[in-house]
């Protein structure tokens, strides 16, 4: 039986030091994820995921990879990706076209870093693209009575920390075209993590240094923003939850909020995979009940609700005295018997490595399908 190891910590560096491999073999740390800093090339990042796994081959080497502007590998041969808002886009042209090409994406995105070693990328983004309507021009007036253009036109989205990251403002399309990038990670050997539950861009605050609430109602929020996690209940295999206070729902943000995790997303909406905290050193995922509490408090906080896996960013910089600090610090809780591993939790993380070998980009580079697949990239 595997053991639940919930840390997903950061290097400094290219490669690793000695004190990157004594924190990755400690049982209670899971995974890695991977940032631009980390990118030197192509060579450089295989050979470091290579030696991750040499640590320990169960841990999840994992990346913020999306496309467009969330795209932390873009130079040596990698693809450079759209945003997802632009398979929206190509949806009110021809929403067949849109589907292949988002099936398109996530197969060139999965092969790209399965090929370097990379086990996981948190994607897709499931957020709706909530636009601030902007004043429709003078000439449009005179559009027929119950045309749309005379209700005004979308201008920008009303969060920035979103934005174009987003597929579309409507959860059905949101949720085919997800369901198309989840395929082709799939096809490419890779898991995916839908994100951010319940939903991020309909408030304009950015969780990396603020707290944004969201004053709608749990009805609201089921209906739109919610709506894709339920319909791909039996699909995702894993979910991220926003750093958002849902004020009429709970006082706690959604990723410490046992009644967001364990009341909707698994009984209510029927989900079953990882639930994996967005960065517990985000600004948003400090605050806590009117309290500011430290990164050690926060990611017990979201495995007490329900989180499998807590991700701790950023904080290798330096002498990286936070992970230490966090590491002792949950391992002292589970001696005192304040937090026990769960094993559905490690069955959990395990389910997201891949389960074949990675592939050589250069064999990559002449399969048919991934020729196919960047061929139909929008």
């Amino acid at each position: 039986m595997p053991e639940h190891a919930p840390l997903i910590i950061d290097i400094a560096g290219t490669a690793l030091a000695d004190v990157d491999r004594q924190r990755l073999a400690h049982p209670l740390v899971g995974g890695l994820i991977l940032f631009a800093r980390n990118w030197e090339s192509r060579a450089q990042l295989t050979a470091l995921c290579a030696a991750v796994k040499r640590v320990r081959s169960d841990l999840l080497i994992a990346v913020d990879h999306e496309g467009g502007r969330v795209q932390r590998f873009r130079t040596d041969g990698f693809t450079h990706l759209p945003p997802m808002r632009r398979l929206g886009e190509l949806w009110m042209q021809d929403a067949m076209r849109a589907q292949d090409a988002a099936t398109a994406c996530g197969h060139v995105l999965g092969a790209e870093l399965r090929a370097c070693g990379v086990d996981l990328s948190f994607a897709p983004v499931l957020d709706l693209d909530w636009q601030i309507m902007t004043p429709t021009p003078a000439h449009a007036l005179a559009a027929p009575k119950g045309d749309a253009g005379s209700l005004g036109r979308p201008g920008a989205s009303r969060s920035g920390v979103i934005g174009d990251r987003a597929f579309h403002a409507d959860a059905r399309v949101v949720t085919l075209l997800a369901k198309g990038l989840m395929h082709g990670l799939l096809l490419a050997g890779m898991a995916h993590c839908g994100k951010h539950f319940p939903g991020h861009g309909f408030v304009a605050a950015d969780s990396h240094t603020d707290v944004p609430r969201d004053t709608r109602s749990l009805k609201a929020i089921l209906q739109d923003d919610a709506a894709p996690y339920g319909w791909l209940a039996c699909s995702l295999r894993a979910v991220m939850p926003a750093h958002v206070i849902y004020s009429k729902v709970d006082r706690r943000p959604a990723g410490f909020s046992t009644r967001w995790l364990q009341a909707i997303l698994r009984e209510q909406l029927g989900f079953d995979g990882a639930i994996v905290s967005d960065d517990l050193s985000m600004a948003g995922a400090r605050q806590i009940e009117g309290r500011t509490v430290s990164p050690a408090e926060a990611v017990l906080a979201a495995l007490d609700a329900g989180c499998d896996l807590a991700l701790l960013c950023n904080q290798s910089l330096g002498q990286g005295a936070v992970i230490d600090d966090t590491i002792d610090a949950l391992a002292r809780t589970q001696l005192q018997g304040r937090w026990q591993p769960r094993s559905a939790s490690a069955q959990r993380r395990m389910a997201l490595l891949p389960q074949g070998d990675a592939p050589d980009w250069d064999a990559l580079m002449r399969t048919p399908a991934y020729i196919h697949a960047l061929e139909r990239l929008p």
